[in-house]
């Protein structure tokens, strides 16, 4: 019915949208070449008066090759891609992706493997490192959280049973939780909020304490009362492959790389020099993000933004192209434009080299066309070559460019990522496991 109707519609007016600004742009100038052709043929009689010259120029038609190659080029590479594990929703991503400047990740679960652990519990205020870890324990255990769950997950490994001593919970997004135990306010969440929102305060004489907590880990900060009572220690492991895939990518064109991240300065600055980024930000909320990329953009910046999380969804949409792991949230899924099938960073390196061969590819196809079929016209009006044998070269040539735009880009250099694994294992272990 109507709305089956109106479906498809919206199909064929999304994948328009979803076209490579040079796909777009290579059709509409075959497209406006059309009249010319007639015009030229007109032209070529009145100037010869040979009717087989004049035909000539209709004989050999730019905008068949030119949108059929593009086209075809397109389509092959995002079926390469997917080949890699790597869903495109749209060439102009791919073209985003190789015109890319600056490429923006998020940390958790991006960079780092989303399987933090606790691995350890600092307390203030004379606090007891048990009772500390059971009422962490009781709030976070109410939020789907990564971090939540290493919490609660270790108090359940050290046999550390809570009741819900706790009254109403209010958890804001990316922020933290509060409640009330004991009629006593208490505070669990990022740096930002338990000392910028909370205003909490570090007990006197522990300073030291404090600044001289392991800056290899994300904390989470526990308050109570109004008063710093212990900092959980969090460790994510970066992915094995994060460092190697960064300098990969700055070999591949990307000229800045950021980290974004919601912890604190001391521990992003640590990560992002282990990973090897060019600039980082620490503490940022959601909103923090979006704005960057927006401001990006504005500096004509090319910004690909790489992130899994429900909070990274509005950066991915503001983004030249958004980039979102299948293993993370539904809705950044939706929202990405392009969606890495495993969680594998080492898919971004195939990502750039496709899109980079697919940008070069579509601009030679253009010369050769424009090349090759201009110097068939100028054969056909210097009477060299009859209607005929134009229709069969321009045919010919257009099925040629046509097939030659169906290969694989990487079929000379496929398997090239798979050298982080030959860095990282022994020859000797290397012949063992094949």
């Amino acid at each position: 019915g109507a709305t089956r109707y109106e479906k498809i519609v919206k199909m064929i007016e999304e994948s328009e949208k979803m076209k490579s600004s040079l796909e777009g742009k290579t059709e509409q100038l075959a497209d406006r070449l059309v009249p010319y052709s007639f015009l030229g043929m007109g032209l070529i009689y009145l100037l010869t008066r040979n009717a087989k010259k004049a035909l000539s120029v209709l004989m050999v038609d730019f905008s068949c090759a030119l949108k059929l190659s593009m086209s075809l080029s397109v389509l092959s590479s995002m079926r390469e891609c997917n080949e890699y594990k790597i869903l495109v929703k749209g060439g102009r991503f791919l073209e985003a992706v190789a015109k890319a400047d600056t490429l923006i990740f998020d940390k958790t679960g991006t960079l780092t493997k989303a399987q933090p652990e606790l691995v350890e519990v600092v307390t203030f205020g004379n606090q007891n490192r048990e009772d500390m870890l059971r009422m962490a324990a009781c709030l976070e255990e109410h939020f789907p959280h990564s971090i939540a769950n290493a919490v609660v997950r270790q108090a359940e490994k050290e046999k550390l049973s809570h009741k819900e001593m706790h009254s109403k919970v209010n958890y804001i997004v990316a922020h933290g939780i509060s409640s009330f135990v004991n009629g006593e306010k208490v505070c669990i969440g990022s740096s930002h909020f338990i000392f910028d929102d909370e205003h909490v305060k570090i007990p006197e004489g522990e300073e030291e304490k404090f600044h001289s907590l392991p800056e290899q880990y994300s904390h989470l900060f526990l308050a109570v009362a109004g008063k710093l009572a212990a900092v959980l220690c969090i460790q994510d492991p970066l992915k094995e492959e994060a460092s190697w895939v960064v300098s990969m990518l700055k070999k591949q064109g990307v000229k800045r790389i950021v980290m974004m991240t919601g912890d604190s300065e001391r521990t992003a600055k640590a990560v992002a020099r282990e990973v090897g980024v060019d600039w980082y930000c620490s503490e940022v909320l959601p909103e923090d993000k979006a704005v960057f990329v927006k401001r990006e953009k504005k500096e004509e910046r090319q910004v690909i933004m790489i992130g899994d999380g429900i909070n990274d969804s509005p950066a991915l949409s503001a983004a030249h192209a958004g980039i979102a792991i299948a293993q993370g949230a539904e809705i950044a899924r939706e929202i990405a434009d392009i969606i890495l099938l495993e969680n594998d960073l080492r898919k971004l390196i195939y990502l750039k080299k496709i899109s980079n061969q697919l940008i070069k590819r579509m601009k030679e196809n253009y010369q050769y066309i424009v090349t090759f079929n201009l110097g068939l016209i100028i054969l056909g009006t210097a009477g060299i070559l009859t209607p005929a044998t134009l229709a069969l070269l321009h045919n010919s040539s257009t099925l040629a460019i046509g097939l030659k735009s169906m290969t694989n880009l990487l079929k000379e250099e496929e398997g090239f990522a798979e050298d982080f694994y030959m860095e990282k294992i022994p020859a000797g272990e290397m012949e063992e496991k094949m």
